[in-house]
């Protein structure tokens, strides 16, 4: 190596660290956030609601989505004239589902208690 070079390798690599020391001295001195009030918690809460039924509501879709490729693609191959066995496990729109209403629902905080 030259030695131009290595004094560009050596100050790529002081800044480097300075960057990075200047990083951790700026996420050292930010405060602790501070604690919700009411209306910030119920407004939370209800995010996470929502967020949960779009995450099932997707889950869902993506379960019927799964369905429809696979009757498709059984009829093709039965049009076709080909046997093909279908999987050993069951629909999965039935799985993604929500449960009744009246049904016992096990989740896993009940499971912790």
């Amino acid at each position: 190596m030259k030695r131009g070079e290595s004094m560009t390798t050596l100050r790529a690599l002081l800044a480097a660290g300075l960057v990075i020391a200047g990083f951790g001295l700026a996420l050292a001195k930010l405060p602790p956030p501070p604690p919700l009030d009411e209306k910030a918690k119920a407004a939370a809460e209800e995010k996470k609601a929502k967020d949960a039924a779009a995450a099932e509501a997707a889950k869902a879709a993506q379960a019927r989505a799964e369905d429809r490729v696979a009757a498709r693609y059984f009829a093709e191959q039965k049009a076709a004239g080909k046997t093909v066995t279908p999987p050993q496990m069951g629909p999965t729109s039935q799985a993604a589902a929500p449960a009744k209403p009246g049904a016992p629902a096990a989740s896993k905080d009940a499971a912790k208690k």
